[in-house]
């Protein structure tokens, strides 16, 4: 999805039906429509448009533990050089849920879903601490997940 400050230009009616879909991604074009006064076709229309241009993303968000991943943790890294071949690096790999680029004391986040301790520090050791430019990492692990919600709303 795009980066901050590079999203496209939404109309009010495409927002209404981002806050639809946040609420719940599996309610109907159907019973969208009804609330918002267009027709299915029309919301169908809508939502591809926002799918194709990557405004929108419909997934199932899971909850980690109960799919065999009980190791989360969110890695601050410090990089020498340009940060974007790290960055990239990271967001090839599919223990990887996340990576921003960041200002302040770490060039780089990346949140991490492992199965267990051992798979974190065999990701830690063996395939990001050896990744080209990375100068210093540090491992904050998940002990609970107070919050996580995606019903942001739209501006």
């Amino acid at each position: 999805m795009g980066g901050v400050g590079s999203s496209p230009r939404i109309d009010d009616v495409s927002k209404q039906i981002i806050e639809q879909l946040q609420e719940d991604g599996r309610r109907s074009y159907a019973t969208i429509g009804r609330s918002i006064g267009l027709s299915e076709a029309a919301v169908r229309q809508r939502v591809q448009r926002m799918l194709d241009a990557e405004v929108v993303q419909i997934v199932a968000v899971t909850d980690p533990l109960q799919v065999g991943f009980r190791r989360q943790a969110m890695i601050g890294l410090t990089v020498e050089g340009d940060i974007a071949p790290v960055g990239d690096a990271l967001a090839a790999m599919d223990e990887v849920a996340y990576v921003v680029t960041t200002a302040g004391s770490f060039d780089l986040l990346a949140e991490v879903v492992c199965e267990d301790d051992d798979d974190l520090l065999t990701l830690l050791s063996d395939r990001i601490r050896t990744l080209p430019g990375v100068r210093t990492t540090e491992t904050f692990v998940y002990l609970k997940l107070n919050k996580q919600h995606y019903n942001w709303g739209t501006r």
